[in-house]
């Protein structure tokens, strides 16, 4: 079992990990630190959620920092605010034990510019952030990402299924020549390539984790036969054998997801809903009971559960398999995460057998039928 020292990892960094249960590295870890620590380069990470890709990228940019120079010296662009939230308090917790301080600042939408400008009044080493709010501040002239060394994407199918295109070109014509990039991303579609090939040396660093596993290999795929109208007694009959566990239900429509908490939460069961019609502060609050473990089950729609990341989910219900396998990838790494096992359980009513067929095909994973 390789050591985070073996890596090259300084005992400072390691101090923090340990306190963070984080003795061995895992698969990604262990491939792309090495890497990064000894070489500038551009890297390309395929991995998939919750296969600890922060400390992978978040190590090699906090050994990078000097902490004497005020400079903004690192940017990690990422799709949601409860990432970005999830890597600044990573890299804080990272750092604990550090000599000199190296100071990280989140910046997303949801949340007043004002007080964010004058938390980029002090000094900033390392800017944790979401595109379109990135892209204002740098517009506005408050952040000067001209002196930037290292540039992460984590994330970046999802950030481009999200609609941030635009937004990601606009700052990737910056500063190209003086930086490394870092892109992580679970899938590869041909709008990562572009970003690949327009942004990123034609050396960069290939790095794929579980290459013939589409989907982490901890997770268990199961399916459950019902109808329309039973699904949701379906779904209680299954909450009701799970007292003890925590999971997510994934709903295709904001209407769906609201109609479902509701149905839930008079049966008596502590559940709460994600969709994309919410306030920020409404959406924090949810998150917030779901991570302190007030909420055993969370309801929510794809587009709304990205970037996501709690750990000890036992259980993805699918009250519908989604129409995009990516979606069907990203939903699954909800669980499983960080070495634990996890199940995935689809419902599915007549005529859609075809369906899971062709899930298992495409993403190469077995399904098995739960019979209630």
């Amino acid at each position: 079992m390789t050591t985070f020292s073996e890596l090259g990892v300084h005992k400072s960094y390691i101090k923090g990990l340990k306190e963070l249960n984080i003795v061995n590295p895992t698969e990604i870890q262990e491939t792309v630190i090495p890497i990064l620590l000894d070489s500038k380069t551009d890297l390309i990470g395929l991995a998939q959620t919750g296969t600890g890709k922060t400390a992978a990228f978040g190590l090699p940019v906090l050994h990078a920092i000097n902490p004497n120079n005020s400079d903004i010296q690192a940017l990690i662009i990422a799709p949601t605010r409860e990432l970005v939230q999830q890597i600044q308090k990573q890299l804080f917790r990272f750092t604990k034990y550090v000599d000199q301080k190296i100071f990280a600042e989140g910046v997303y939408g949801g949340e007043k510019i004002d007080k964010q400008i004058k938390n980029l009044s002090r000094t900033t080493h390392i800017i944790v952030a979401t595109p379109g709010r990135l892209l204002d501040l740098v517009e506005r002239g408050t952040i000067d990402i001209s002196k930037v060394k290292t540039l992460v994407l984590d994330e970046a199918d999802e950030m481009l299924s999200m609609g941030f295109k635009e937004d990601l070109n606009k700052i990737l014509k910056f500063n190209t020549s003086k930086r490394q990039t870092w892109l992580f991303s679970a899938t590869m579609p041909e709008e990562i390539k572009s970003i690949i090939k327009n942004y990123m040396s034609k050396d960069a660093v290939r790095v794929e984790v579980n290459k013939n596993a589409l989907v982490n290999e901890n997770i268990s795929h199961h399916y459950i036969q019902t109808s329309i109208k039973d699904k949701v007694n379906m779904i209680i009959r299954i909450l009701d054998k799970r007292p003890e566990e925590r999971g997510i239900i994934f709903c295709r429509t904001k209407a769906g997801t609201k109609a479902l908490a509701e149905q839930l939460q008079k049966e008596g069961f502590a559940v709460g809903a994600l969709e994309g019609d919410m306030q920020q502060k409404e959406r924090d609050k949810v998150m917030r009971a779901f991570k302190n473990e007030s909420l055993q089950v969370l309801i929510s729609t794809d587009v709304s559960a990205r970037g996501i990341d709690v750990n000890n989910l036992a259980f993805v219900l699918h009250h519908q398999l989604p129409e995009h396998l990516d979606y069907y990838t990203h939903r699954s790494g909800r669980t499983a995460r960080a070495g634990k096992t996890g199940q995935s359980i689809a419902l599915i009513i007549p005529g859609e057998m075809q369906k899971v067929l062709e899930t298992q095909k495409a993403l190469g994973i077995v399904f098995r039928e739960i019979t209630m």
